[in-house]
């Protein structure tokens, strides 16, 4: 079967092939449901594939739920890692995924999701409705089952625990929607699980294994964040990055390690349980375990000077980021120099005004927690721009503009987010005075995910691109990457890989 693996629109034979042939690169990407039975399966489920007159394909699982289906127990649907449609699409439906899945429902309700888009909230149920047959609510409701079968299959949290860590307002609600959902109360799921769970690494501290679409570029995402790692605030290794950041419910550190199965796993260590949904958002952006690499590598792989990068580093990624103001600021700051002069700054920084937490997490990197704790946040926007011409370096200018971007984002008058459309993000980071189209694009390949940016004034960009037989100057080469849209983030991820070993400009 030759046809691709992440695709906005497929026919219903197209879709039938793939639940023939249970190919798994359409995981998470659409949902089969059996009229017959009732259940709905994820594509590559083992189960003997049903004829094609009692099928339907549902965009997402909320969309089965709505139409009656329960999950199948053979194959677990929800437990497929996330649609990379969501972050190939800059519509209305796939910005309000992204938001759905960092939690904003549970913390603002449907009003607060449609303000954030700019539409009412009775437009946007329709909007979401007709498109992928299921509301906001039955979307969010969807995500909080996800999260509700991933800890009561993965931990051994008391099943109250895991309702309110879920997002569910009540014990009740979590056994009512965990029995729709998938047929069987609470502990009777969590009774199924296969394998060992062992215990969390600390008290307090709740570990997860968190699915993705091999391959897996693991040692390019760990030497990335070890090399911009701030002390204090964050630490990494060859194979474990941990840091430290500030959810609604107060400060909480994260921590993802590669184990020996290969598997991402995460430790989260939070102040309020209901703050899990985003942080494994938050863990599965920063590590864009989203992603379908067989998609982008297929892509990129035809072009015979990327041939060679793609089989040298198969299912390449882009990182993300954890904060989205943090990643702002980190970007103006590691603007036009190196990575180490960024780090030095941006350490500075964070000694002099990030918040000290009560009590440290031990959970750096390293397998013997032998490295410094985590013992501070970043620092507010406020407090960048209340105190930041104290602690900043640099011409006065840069100085300034940093201080007033952060004030900007304390009060409000600049958002930015992962939900922004993607072209009015740039417009309102322009904008800003001193912040130019370097920073503005790369925050926005980092905070929104999106596949498609590319950075021809990056020196590293260019650098890489010559070595591999490419264009070197920006205008020829950014000619020339139109060839590999919609995926150019990640031809810019493969050139800033090909100079790993040579120190690079404009990196933050």
């Amino acid at each position: 079967m030759s046809l691709p693996a992440t695709r906005p629109s497929m026919t219903f034979d197209e879709r039938y092939r793939v639940i023939e042939s249970r190919d798994v690169r359409f995981d998470g990407q659409f949902v089969t449901a059996v009229r017959t039975t009732g259940i709905y399966c994820r594509p590559s489920c083992p189960a003997r594939t049903p004829k094609p007159a009692n099928v339907s394909f549902f965009a997402t699982s909320a969309a089965a739920h709505e139409a009656g289906y329960r999950a199948c127990k053979r194959c677990l649907p929800e437990a497929a890692p996330g649609s990379p449609h969501w972050n190939l699409r800059g519509d209305v439906t796939a910005r309000a995924m992204r938001l759905i899945a960092d939690g904003v429902i549970e913390r603002e309700g449907v009003p607060g999701l449609a303000a954030r888009l700019g539409y009412s909230p009775r437009h946007l149920t329709r909007l979401l409705t007709a498109e992928l047959g299921a509301g906001p609510l039955a979307l969010s409701r969807a995500h909080r089952a996800h999260t509700a079968r991933m800890l009561l299959v993965g931990t051994d949290l008391p099943a109250a625990d895991v309702a309110f860590s879920a997002g569910f307002s009540s014990i009740r609600q979590f056994n009512d929607t965990v029995s729709e959902v998938f047929g069987m109360p609470p502990l009777q799921l969590r009774a199924r699980r296969r394998g060992i769970h062992p215990a969390s690494s600390a008290p307090g501290t709740i570990e997860l294994a968190l699915p993705y679409r091999g391959p897996l570029d693991a040692a390019g995402l760990f030497a990335w964040m070890s090399a911009r790692a701030l002390p204090g605030m964050e630490a990494g290794d060859a194979r474990s990055f941990a840091r430290t950041l500030r959810l609604p419910g107060g400060a909480a550190s994260l921590r993802l390690t590669l184990d020996d199965s290969g598997r991402v796993r995460l430790q989260a260590r939070l102040a309020t349980l209901s703050d899990l949904p985003m942080a494994v958002a938050r863990a599965r952006r920063l590590f864009d375990l989203d992603a379908d690499p067989l998609a982008v590598d297929g892509a990129l792989a035809r072009h015979g000077e990327l041939a060679p990068l793609v089989e040298a580093v198969p299912g390449i990624r882009v990182p993300g980021a954890a904060d989205p103001h943090e990643m702002l600021i980190r970007a103006m700051i590691g603007q036009q120099i190196s990575v180490a002069a960024a780090r030095t700054h941006l350490t500075q920084l964070v000694d002099a005004l990030g918040e000290r937490l009560s009590v440290p997490d031990g959970g750096g990197a390293g397998a013997a927690g032998a490295s410094p704790a985590l013992d501070r946040l970043f620092p507010t926007m406020a407090a960048i721009a209340e105190q930041g011409p104290e602690v900043l370096r640099g011409p006065a200018a840069r100085v300034r503009a940093i201080t007033g971007v952060a004030d900007a984002l304390a009060t409000g008058r600049l958002s930015l987010g992962t939900g922004d459309d993607w072209a009015e993000q740039r417009a309102a980071l322009l904008a800003m005075p001193g912040i130019g189209p370097w920073t503005a694009d790369y925050v926005r390949m980092r905070v929104t995910g999106d596949p498609d940016v590319f950075l021809p004034g990056d020196i590293a960009v260019r650098t890489g691109a010559a070595r591999v037989g490419l264009p070197a100057d920006a205008a020829s080469l950014t000619a020339w990457s139109t060839r590999v849209a919609p995926w150019r983030s990640y031809l810019t991820a493969h050139l800033w890989r090909a100079l790993a070993s040579i120190p690079s400009k404009e990196l933050s």
